[in-house]
């Protein structure tokens, strides 16, 4: 994803949204965030993304995570369409519990590397990708993930992920491969034996494997 990179400040952009006119690190606040585009208001896959994410709104801001879309087309578009979303989830009088930035020239798509030179509008420019962002209450980027648009993310995942990336961002931790809340995480290779002695109440497990390095070393948080 050229346009920003993990670790980088994220970009401070001004835009339109179904709230009215943000500014984006405003936005957020001292919150984490997640930033999620879509290639276009009214289309199958993007109504069922969109629909997912406003019933798990409520877990997304108990991790104090604040949420945005995005998509290319107008203001007036996304409250029409954010009807149709919260119709999916058998709402249809409640509202889309977070905006969508309306980005109809693409300058942030372009700007954020979002755009999919696969998926082509009828008037032949690339569509929006389905982008995946999550800022820090540093303002730099913590994740991103780039799907085509025609996969649907898990947003199940996301969450899992967010609480990989609190917790790590906390703890002299990294969480290994299929971790949940509540399994056991890993020292970071950089902390000593004794460090992790200190930090670790509960104690470090060690896996043996055959090159003797005792480097897979296990804690309960």
């Amino acid at each position: 994803m050229p346009g920003i990179l993990l670790g980088d400040e994220f970009p401070n952009f001004e835009a339109d949204t179904t709230i009215g006119r943000i500014k984006f690190h405003d936005f957020l606040g001292k919150s984490w965030g997640i930033l999620f585009s879509h290639p276009k208001d009214f289309t199958p896959v993007c109504t069922t993304e969109l629909a997912c994410a406003a019933s798990l709104s409520d877990k997304f801001a108990k991790r104090g995570v604040k949420m945005i879309a995005l998509s290319v087309d107008s203001v007036a578009d996304h409250r029409g369409w954010s009807k149709d979303v919260m119709g999916f989830n058998s709402q249809a009088s409640n509202p889309l519990p977070f905006p969508i930035i309306a980005d109809e020239k693409r300058e942030l798509a372009n700007k954020l590397g979002m755009l999919d030179p696969d998926e082509i509008d009828g008037d032949g420019i690339p569509l929006t990708a389905r982008c995946v962002f999550v800022i820090g209450p540093d303002k730099r980027l913590k994740l991103s993930i780039l799907y085509p648009a025609t996969t649907g993310r898990n947003f199940d995942e996301l969450l899992r992920v967010i609480d990989s990336l609190q917790l790590t961002a906390q703890k002299k931790v990294a969480t290994p491969v299929d971790w949940k809340p509540g399994d056991k995480v890993m020292v970071l290779p950089n902390v000593s034996d004794a460090e992790a002695a200190s930090l670790f109440p509960n104690g470090v497990t060690v896996k043996e494997v055959p090159s003797g390095k005792k480097y897979l070393r296990y804690t309960q948080l």
